[in-house]
C-alpha cells in the first residue's frame, strides 16, 4: 500500500511539473524583472543570461560579455510577459510582452515602450536562462494586457518522424528570397504566429502578421543560420538578413530570430523579428 502510495505521488509530481513549465518560465520573468529593479539593468542580464546567450544590440552579442563591459546603469525597465509556450519536453521556451524602458530611472517621465521576444533554455540543474533575448520599440500601445496565456498544444507537440526544423526552414528561405516576402511568410506562418518590427506595433496572429508584413515588392535574404536548436517540436534560428527593392538594392540589413513548431508534420514560424542595424552602420 504504502508502495502504491509512492508510486501516486511521483506520478502526480511529474505530471504537476510538465503542467508547470509555463508557470516556470512565468516566475523566471518577474524574477529576473524583480533583480533589475533591485540592482540594475546590467547585473539582472548577467544573471539571467545563459553563458551564450545572445543579444542583438542591435547587432548579435555575446550578452554576458556586452553587459560586463558596460557601467552600471540607473535607468529602468519593466515588462509583462502576454505569451508562454514550451517544447513538449519542457527544455525549450519562448516568451513574449510588453515592455517600459525610462532612461533616467523608474521615475523618468520619458517612456519608450516595446515588446520582446525571450528564448529559454532549461539548464542541467533545472533552472531557465535566456539563449536569446531581443525585442522592439514602438509608439505607446492603447493597452499593454498583465495576463498571459499559451497556445493549445504547449508542452503537448510531437514530432514522430524526427523531422529537422532546420532542413524543414529551408523551403522559406528560398521562397522569401524568390519571391515578395509576404508571399514566403504567408505560406509558413501559424495561425496564431507573432511578428515583430521595430517602430510599428507587434501583429498578433496570422491575419494581422500579413497586414504588417506588406512591403511591396521587397524580398528577404537570410543569411545561412548561425545555429538551429531544436527540441522535439519547437526550434529557433538567428542570423543575419537584409532586405532588397525589385531592382536588388539593399534597403534594410540586421539580425532576425526565428521560432519555429511542428503542427500536423509541418514546420510553422510562431515567432518572428527583424532587428535592422542603424543605416550608417554604427
Amino acid at each position: 500500500m504504502k508502495l502504491l502510495l509512492v508510486l501516486l505521488i511521483l506520478i502526480f509530481f511529474v505530471a504537476v511539473g510538465g503542467q508547470d513549465t509555463h508557470r516556470q518560465i512565468y516566475e523566471t520573468e518577474k524574477a529576473f524583472e524583480k533583480m533589475i529593479a533591485e540592482k540594475g539593468i546590467r547585473d539582472g542580464f548577467i544573471e539571467f543570461l545563459s553563458p551564450t546567450g545572445m543579444l542583438f544590440m542591435p547587432d548579435a552579442v555575446n550578452g554576458r560579455e556586452a553587459w560586463r563591459a558596460r557601467p552600471a546603469t540607473n535607468a529602468a525597465l519593466t515588462w509583462n510577459p502576454v505569451w508562454i509556450d514550451v517544447s513538449a519536453n519542457g527544455a525549450l521556451a519562448y516568451s513574449i510582452g510588453n515592455s517600459q524602458y525610462r532612461p533616467k530611472g523608474k521615475d523618468d517621465s520619458q517612456i519608450y515602450y516595446g515588446h520582446y521576444l525571450s528564448v529559454w533554455m532549461k539548464q542541467p540543474n533545472g533552472r531557465f536562462l535566456a539563449a536569446l533575448d531581443t525585442g522592439i520599440h514602438h509608439e505607446k500601445p492603447a493597452a499593454e494586457p498583465v495576463d498571459w496565456r499559451s497556445p493549445a498544444d504547449s508542452g503537448k507537440g510531437s514530432n514522430p518522424n524526427s523531422i529537422s526544423a532546420a532542413d524543414s526552414a529551408v523551403a522559406f528561405y528560398e521562397m522569401a528570397a524568390a519571391s515578395v516576402a509576404a508571399k514566403a511568410y504567408k505560406a509558413f506562418l501559424a495561425d496564431d504566429a507573432i511578428v515583430l518590427r521595430d517602430g510599428k506595433l507587434p501583429a498578433f496572429g496570422k491575419k494581422a502578421a500579413l497586414a504588417l508584413l506588406k512591403t511591396g515588392d521587397a524580398r528577404i535574404n537570410f543569411a545561412k543560420r548561425k545555429s538551429f536548436t531544436e527540441a522535439i517540436d519547437l526550434g529557433y534560428v538567428n542570423s543575419q538578413y537584409n532586405l532588397v527593392d525589385s531592382k536588388g538594392v539593399e534597403i534594410e540589413k540586421g539580425n532576425f530570430l526565428q521560432v519555429c513548431k511542428f503542427r500536423d508534420g509541418k514546420l510553422r514560424i510562431v515567432a518572428d523579428v527583424l532587428v535592422p542595424l542603424p543605416r550608417n552602420g554604427g
